[in-house]
């Protein structure tokens, strides 16, 4: 019994060394990998900018369509011809007034 404790012994040990080095590793790098995740998160990409900026502006052009929307029907119903009422609300483009 005693022979066959050593070299199981002997074994184990070669194969614990690796995962006790494999967790201090891990528990080394664990600070530069949180802090690195918390940059991320507190950053925009490029790709994240560029998917806020044209959801901003589908938004802001729905909000234009409606807009001329209402006041084409709203011309129909006065009885004015369109080319004599022209839009001057919304557009998408220009900045929003303060």
């Amino acid at each position: 019994m005693r022979r066959l404790m050593i070299p199981a012994l002997a074994a184990s040990a070669l194969f614990l060394n690796g995962c006790v080095a494999k967790t201090v590793f891990d528990i080394a790098t664990m600070p530069v990998k949180a802090g690195s995740q918390a940059a991320d998160w507190a950053t925009t990409s490029q790709s994240e900018a560029d998917r806020n900026y044209g959801k901003k502006m589908r938004q802001a052009e729905a909000r234009e369509g409606a807009e001329r929307k209402r006041h084409r029907d709203a011309c129909k119903k006065r009885g004015i011809p369109l080319e004599d009422c022209p839009y001057a609300g919304y557009r998408a483009g220009d900045p929003e007034p303060r």
